[in-house]
């Protein structure tokens, strides 16, 4: 769908779809809430909502770790609307008691009671569903449904385990796939899939029309990467790399980097098929989207690429990327002994010996399940069974041993990335490839020639990256009419700001890390400096609320050091009193300071706006996030906003100084 705002000025609002509450929801917010919350946006002078990723992460509650490219999650659908609900009432009233006053919701019992209402539905109602012209259509017009049913039904066959440890159909054909579909035997089990998948689009395209109805856009999140137990990695494995791992590189926060165990792309074998496959899901989301965040738009420049069986990031490399030929190696000397050298860790005696008292020499000593001597040298180097970091771990000796091992196991220079046309070898430099003890051991001379290598690849890989995306980002965003947007935080290649400017992709301002690094104090940012193409927000998913990071993360004072409040304002006075508290005054003052923004949209996350209230925050701050990046628990992805959204409608006060934050923008 086209964007409907592209000549104005946009104020929007971030929420996840399962934080909605009304009083027809079941345990979490569902797609037809979206008709009164955009109600509530229209009275607050609004004109955009931003969803996160609402497919099917079956049993994962992230959101970005999505089933399927295509399939909406079953989480989201409104039982009692269902028109084969109608003697379910009582189950769907019990069900909705049992978690209506949960502060987040349940995931994992919420999902398992769901379906398994949904599974009671659609068995009391078979002959009628199965038999239904209407689901014949849909299913004609959704070919994408014959994957995720089989796989589905196979996943539940299989009780949710990952279908590599399947004992059957791990790798099918698409003809195995349709011939599966087309069995008899299982068409009941597979047309439940498709049916729950036809409801999920129907109310979710019924919120859309009454949205668009308020003047209200939609703008969805299209995760980059999808997960490895995925419909989609499971039937078209051509257009993945199984044999290495998405993630990002070392950095202050991270220091071994992080590994999200997604399978890169084979972006060759999808340009080979004219890029169907994304085409089609970026389609699959028009149907409801006017706008869509790309996230991690980095992605389609370079992917940092770990190879599969690594904990970390440590040992990845940016894919595409000019690798090191052997020849150019052996330019610089490194051949024999000591190619190896600078290649493979080296592991001295000494280092084990200083953790485990045991033998670690003898014929069945501890050194000798994962490694070989060299010669009568106090070194060992991995055995050729020791493929990666995983089987260190995996390996049964102490664990103290395995600490050292896997550390060493990263100590090297360059990285094996793979072979040319020729056979030959490829390398990358490894992260810390200065840290090595191959590159200490180096004489000054060396150092020089390697340096200038890799900065000479490295000023190839920038225009590498330019033309990857320029082409990936190009051909995608052209297929279809929905805004595009860039989740392009973190450190960027420079290539980045230009060639987003070059397709119109709106880039994003987080104002609390726009700022300029490079000087004294790193300051802020100008509003005004922002581009035009930009999203402004003040916080993100991933990230504290802006209260958060105003009173526990030193915000208040780099914020009013840098945008001082009028001395006639009430909330100057709240800054003498407490400067650090961010009272509904001075989140008013901070959101209506960032809405002079320069930027296109300004996508304020509902939390934010709550903030402005003094009915709303909670007492502490954190119990508001979403997610909170490297940890995995119950807590993550369930937020749920405080009240029904009857009562935000009935809210004057609030509606009345968003509509000011609103006005700033006009």
């Amino acid at each position: 769908m086209q964007f409907p705002f592209m000549s104005q000025a946009v104020t929007g609002t971030a929420i996840p779809v399962g934080a909605l509450r009304t009083d027809e929801s079941v345990g979490c917010g569902e797609f037809l809430d979206l008709i009164p919350f955009a109600q509530f946006c229209n009275k607050a002078g609004m004109n955009l909502i931003q969803l996160l990723p609402v497919n099917d992460t079956g049993t994962e509650s992230s959101p970005y770790s999505a089933l399927s490219a295509f399939a909406l999650h079953p989480l989201y659908i409104r039982l009692q609307d269902l028109p084969e609900a109608k003697s379910f009432k009582d189950d769907i009233a019990a069900l909705r008691t049992a978690h209506a006053a949960a502060p987040r919701f349940d995931y994992k019992t919420l999902r398992n009671a769901k379906i398994d209402l949904l599974h009671r539905i659609f068995e009391k109602n078979e002959k009628q569903i199965v038999e239904s012209r209407e689901l014949a259509d849909w299913i004609a017009n959704n070919p994408w449904i014959v994957i995720y049913a089989v796989f589905m039904n196979l996943k539940r066959r299989n009780f949710d385990a990952s279908w590599k440890a399947w004992d059957k159909l791990k790798n099918p054909t698409h003809a195995e796939i349709q011939d599966r579909w087309k069995s008899d035997k299982r068409k009941a089990d597979h047309l439940f899939f498709a049916w729950v998948q036809m409801r999920l689009d129907e109310q979710f395209t019924l919120a859309v029309k009454e949205c668009e109805k308020l003047g209200v856009a939609l703008k969805g999140d299209i995760p980059i990467m999808m997960n490895e137990d995925s419909c989609d990695a499971w039937a078209n494995p051509e257009f993945f790399r199984d044999d290495l791992r998405a993630g990002s590189p070392p950095d202050g926060s991270n220091p071994l980097g992080q590994n999200w165990g997604f399978p890169i792309y084979n972006w060759d074998n999808l340009e080979a098929d004219d890029y169907s496959w994304w085409k089609a899901r970026l389609r699959h989301a028009e149907r409801y989207y006017h706008a869509y965040r790309i996230d991690h738009i980095l992605g389609f420049f370079r992917i940092w690429s770990i190879p599969y069986g690594e904990n970390s990031g440590a040992l990845g490399w940016s894919n595409p990327q000019e690798f090191i030929a052997s020849a150019e190696l052996a330019e610089l000397g490194f051949t024999g002994d000591r190619l190896r050298w600078i290649r493979e860790p080296h592991v001295p005696t000494r280092a084990v010996e200083e953790v485990n008292n045991f033998d670690y020499l003898g014929s069945h000593g501890i050194m000798r399940v994962l490694m070989d001597r060299i010669g009568e040298e106090e070194l060992w180097l991995f055995k050729d069974s020791v493929r990666c970091e995983q089987d260190i771990w995996n390996a049964d000796i102490p664990h103290p041993v395995k600490e050292v091992l896997a550390r060493s196991w990263r100590d090297r220079m360059i990285l094996s990335t793979g072979r040319d046309a020729a056979g030959k070898p490829l390398y990358a430099p490894a992260w810390f490839f200065r840290e090595s003890t191959a590159w200490k051991s180096l004489a000054d001379w060396d150092k020089e020639r390697f340096n200038a290598l890799t900065a000479a690849k490295a000023a190839k890989n920038e225009q590498l990256w330019k033309e990857h995306a320029e082409k990936l980002l190009g051909t995608l965003t052209k297929s279809v009419k929905m805004l595009a947007c860039a989740e392009d935080l973190g450190t960027i290649p420079e290539t980045v700001p230009e060639v987003l400017g070059k397709l119109k992709i709106l880039g994003l301002k987080v104002v609390r890390w726009e700022r300029k690094w490079n000087e004294n104090g790193q300051p802020f940012r100008d509003l005004a400096d922002y581009p035009q193409l930009s999203v402004a927000t003040t916080s993100v998913h991933d990230s504290s609320t802006m209260r958060g990071w105003w009173e526990n993360e030193g915000g208040a004072r780099g914020f009013l050091d840098k945008w001082n409040p009028d001395p006639s304002d009430g909330v100057a006075e709240d800054i003498r009193t407490n400067p650090t508290a961010y009272t509904p005054r001075a989140a008013s003052f901070a959101l209506k300071t960032i809405a002079a923004a320069k930027s296109s949209l300004f996508v304020i996350p509902f939390q934010d706006l709550l903030a402005l209230s003094q009915y709303y925050a909670p007492r502490n701050s954190d119990d508001e996030r979403i997610n909170i990046p490297g940890s995995v628990t119950a807590f993550n992805w369930t937020w749920r906003i405080p009240a029904e959204i009857s009562h935000f409608l009935g809210d004057r006060e609030l509606i009345s100084k968003i509509k000011e934050i609103a006005k700033q923008r006009s």
